[in-house]
């Protein structure tokens, strides 16, 4: 270890990959959804994250891991994002190969490294209180704990994770700890009302910091062939004439799982997570539904619209509706109605169905309209 503070040897992992099936037609493979402009503050989702992490780590302390086919529109979006700090992933291989990978790189480059993973496609409101929060989670992975922020419920959602909080920890810096009992999936709604009654729940966000050695040491634990390719990538990853031909060989063959199953869970079970609750505003972005809610200060009565040329007439309507083109849409009378107009592409929903739309693009993809995905 070094006698450098924790914060100094801190560095983000922005994991910048998935379609978000659920926002399709608008996110889609070659346009997810971390490149769009989903709140209408003329920035991408992918741009305001790394303005949130800049004044943590530093610029030249952030590593973003995404897909080979997104890396020019990745550095157009972040100019200042250091060549080294571009890992790309020539497939998708699920969150612990992509964490694993840029964590096993940069514990080679700096043993006692710090990291930090959060997700390129959130929505979070009250940078300030996001940072304290980011702080006291550095301090808490520095002593020791794999740590993870989350979010302190402000309904019975369905469509989070949650995670069962215990005792606090008395870690120094981070007054705020707790232990973590258990991960728990999406649950119905009386069991997510129940959650909420408690007061003893978080919605998991999906953040994790952690010493970098003690991240790899986990997966390790819990998937030692896993690591083992990891390990293998990163010490061929700073050369360019080993870095090809390693990932050809080894990057398919990755075990694709989860974070959440390969380190948050077994380390919860025995003991060595730690949790930040967070109390600033934070939105997946999972759905049109919450892409609604978000776009219409939560006023369900409201209809949202997003488009810089969107052209809606409507009259005692609720909902959302995205447009890419200059076509009329008039509403008249719908309540909650959920549309999504692109130039090839048309979906109409509810935003009680919103979840629903990933079985569509499960659909094209089966027809085989990969055109339109």
């Amino acid at each position: 270890m070094t006698s450098r503070g924790a914060l100094d040897r801190f560095y983000s992992i922005i994991p910048a990959g998935g379609i978000g099936s659920r926002l399709w037609p608008l996110s889609r493979a070659d346009a997810p959804k971390f490149l769009h402009d989903l709140t209408g503050s003329g920035q991408t989702l992918l741009r305001s994250t790394w303005d949130r992490l800049a004044p943590l780590s530093g610029e030249q302390r952030i590593m973003v891991v995404t897909g080979r086919a997104h890396r020019a529109a990745v550095e157009a979006q972040l100019p200042a994002l250091a060549d080294a700090n571009v890992v790309l992933e020539s497939e998708p291989r699920d969150s612990t190969a992509a964490i694993g990978l840029a964590a096993a790189i940069l514990q080679r480059r700096e043993p006692g490294v710090i990291v930090g993973s959060f997700a390129a496609d959130h929505v979070i409101r009250n940078t300030r209180l996001f940072a304290s929060t980011v702080k006291e989670a550095v301090a808490a992975a520095d002593a020791g704990y794999i740590t993870t922020i989350g979010i302190k419920p402000t309904e019975p959602a369905v469509g989070f994770g949650y995670i069962r909080c215990g005792g606090e920890l008395a870690v120094t810096g981070a007054p705020s700890a707790l232990a973590v009992k258990s991960f728990v999936e999406k649950p119905d709604l009386p069991t997510a009302e129940s959650y909420l009654d408690s007061g003893s729940y978080l919605w998991n966000a999906g953040m994790f910091i952690s010493r970098a050695d003690l991240l790899l040491e986990e997966i390790g634990r819990n998937k030692p062939e896993l690591l083992a390719g990891l390990v293998e990538l990163a010490a061929a990853w700073d050369d360019p004439a080993t870095r090809g031909p390693a990932v050809d060989r080894i990057w398919p063959n990755l075990e694709k799982i989860a974070i959440d199953y390969s380190v948050a869970e077994p380390a919860a079970a025995a003991g060595r997570l730690a949790v930040i609750p967070g109390y600033f505003d934070w939105d997946d972005v999972g759905d049109f539904a919450s892409l609604s809610k978000l776009n219409s200060g939560g006023r369900t009565t409201d209809l949202a619209i997003l488009g810089a040329n969107a052209r809606v007439l409507a009259d005692a309507s609720s909902g959302i509706v995205v447009s890419q083109t200059k076509r009329v849409i008039s509403l008249i009378g719908v309540k909650d109605i959920v549309i999504v107009d692109t130039p090839d592409a048309l979906l109409v929903t509810t935003t009680d169905n919103a979840q629903r739309v990933k079985s569509v693009v499960d659909a094209l993809k089966i027809s085989g309209s990969t055109d339109v995905l």
